[in-house]
């Protein structure tokens, strides 16, 4: 039968190294999942697979949108799909790799056919929120969507204001749209988690850092600056930086900042992979690659 391998794991874990041997003795090809690695013109900040691995195996969805292009789990599910559809009549094995737990999610489980957001909507949602701020969204998202405010992290711009997106689009709760149903797939899947002892993991976390900085970091930040309002640029290690060409923080603190939220986000990977008792742990160094 044929079967995706899919290696998940915390950022800075070593997924990539993992996944690229992986697809070596399977002799295949890599689909990435992480939602980042997926625009042009962030292969610093965002730890893409490096040209010498892209050369050992083909890797698809690395590089390929502009820092302005919208993108979303429910595209990416229909187009990763397709291929994966595409490679599995070329090999029985397939490896998905990357750190964004929805793209992951769609792929493996399906999300609910949410509609897509015209341009319309999103520039009058995005222009109100500028205008009043996100505490007023979220005032409105509470008469609108009650359920949905109550689970939404209420500091979270982009979910709030893309349930508003939704509610003012179809005249329907955002909530109303997700029915947690799970889609059979024709193909196995196998999921690999890849994780390391929390101070090992940290340590790893700040070494990269610092390398990001010494192999031009900053210098990529200040060429996408203008792009700084796309979602594409709300990440850690761009965010940081911007305060710092803003003047509001120094370079140090710039980098402490980046190095704190980033282990932040690692933390919050694991609670929502440790929900899954589909995954398979490993520490990179002894996962043992298939034959």
């Amino acid at each position: 039968m044929k079967t995706l391998y899919v290696v998940i794991g915390p950022t800075g874990v070593g997924k990539t190294e993992v996944a690229v041997a992986l697809a070596e003795r399977l002799g295949t090809t890599i689909i990435n999942a992480d939602s980042r690695q997926m625009y042009r013109d962030l292969p610093i900040g965002t730890s893409a697979p490096t040209a010498e691995q892209q050369e050992r195996v083909r890797h698809f969805f690395v590089g390929t949108l502009a820092l302005d292009e919208y993108y979303s789990a429910a595209r990416f599910e229909e187009e990763a799909l397709e291929r994966a559809r595409m490679e599995f009549e070329k090999h029985d094995n397939l490896v998905m790799c990357g750190g964004s737990m929805l793209y992951v999610d769609a792929v493996c489980n399906g999300i609910d056919a949410i509609p897509t957001v015209d341009a319309e909507t999103r520039a009058f949602v995005r222009q109100r929120y500028e205008d009043e701020g996100l505490e007023t969204m979220a005032a409105e998202l509470r008469l609108l969507d009650p359920a949905y405010y109550e689970a939404v992290d209420k500091k979270n711009t982009k979910r709030i204001l893309h349930a508003l997106e939704i509610c003012y689009m179809t005249g329907k709760p955002f909530s109303s749209f997700h029915t947690n149903e799970r889609k059979e797939r024709p193909f196995r899947i196998v999921k690999i988690g890849l994780r390391r002892e929390r101070s090992e993991l940290f340590e790893r976390i700040s070494l990269r850092t610092d390398k990001m900085i010494s192999e031009g970091l900053i210098e990529e930040a200040m060429r996408v600056s203008p792009y700084r309002e796309m979602n594409s640029l709300n990440t850690v290690g761009y965010k940081e930086l911007f305060r710092y060409f803003d003047g509001e923080w120094s370079l140090d603190e710039a980098v402490e900042k980046i190095k704190r939220n980033t282990r932040v986000y690692a933390k919050k990977q694991m609670t929502w992979w440790s929900k899954d008792s589909s995954i398979s742990w490993y520490h990179p160094d002894d996962f043992p690659m298939f034959p």
